[in-house]
């Protein structure tokens, strides 16, 4: 069991297109920024692929990467062989931390996977249609209402506009626990 909140953060066009070719199909510092903001000093819990596009784990947090394949050893992460044993690894890092959030950040499988037992969701919504082979699965409003929704300002080096969005699960919509 654990206490911290498990939470999904994603970039995802409006379309719900996440990634193009083990990337992502947009250029977006503004993100980025508000990405590690979220993130920094709380475990990151994501799969094999997302973790071979990254290229090397995240600094300033605990790197969670999932994979059966057990020849796999990422350098400088945990391996683990399911998202449950993830987010369990990823709830006592926390504890030990002190932290009350764990986050899930992709990829397409692990997205689908987590959303039965993600607490809160922080989408950024890329303001464009674009072409790509993974998407976000849609979030269900009888499961998740948007508490929040910024609109910031367009960085000079930004591919396209974002909004940041945050949904929180509906109180007895039955978050799973671990």
């Amino acid at each position: 069991m654990t206490a911290a909140r498990i939470v999904i953060v994603v970039a995802a066009a409006r379309n719900g297109v996440i990634g193009r070719d083990g990337d992502m199909p947009w250029r977006l510092p503004t993100d980025l920024k508000h990405f590690k903001a979220l993130t920094l000093g709380r475990p990151v819990v994501m799969g094999r692929k997302t973790w071979q596009s990254i290229g090397r784990p995240l600094p300033g947090r605990p790197n969670i990467v999932i994979t059966r394949d057990e020849t796999v050893a990422p350098d400088g992460a945990e391996r683990v062989g399911s998202l449950e044993d993830g987010l369990k690894l990823a709830g006592e890092t926390a504890a030990s931390l002190g932290v009350d959030e764990v986050f899930v950040i992709g990829g397409g499988q692990v997205y689908r996977d987590a959303m039965s037992f993600a607490d809160i969701i922080h989408m950024t919504v890329v303001e464009a249609d674009l072409d790509g082979d993974t998407v976000f699965p849609a979030i269900d409003a009888l499961m998740f209402e948007k508490v929040s929704e910024v609109s910031p300002p367009r960085g000079e080096k930004d591919s396209h506009g974002v909004v940041f969005t945050t949904w929180q699960r509906r109180t007895g919509s039955g978050s799973l626990e671990l």
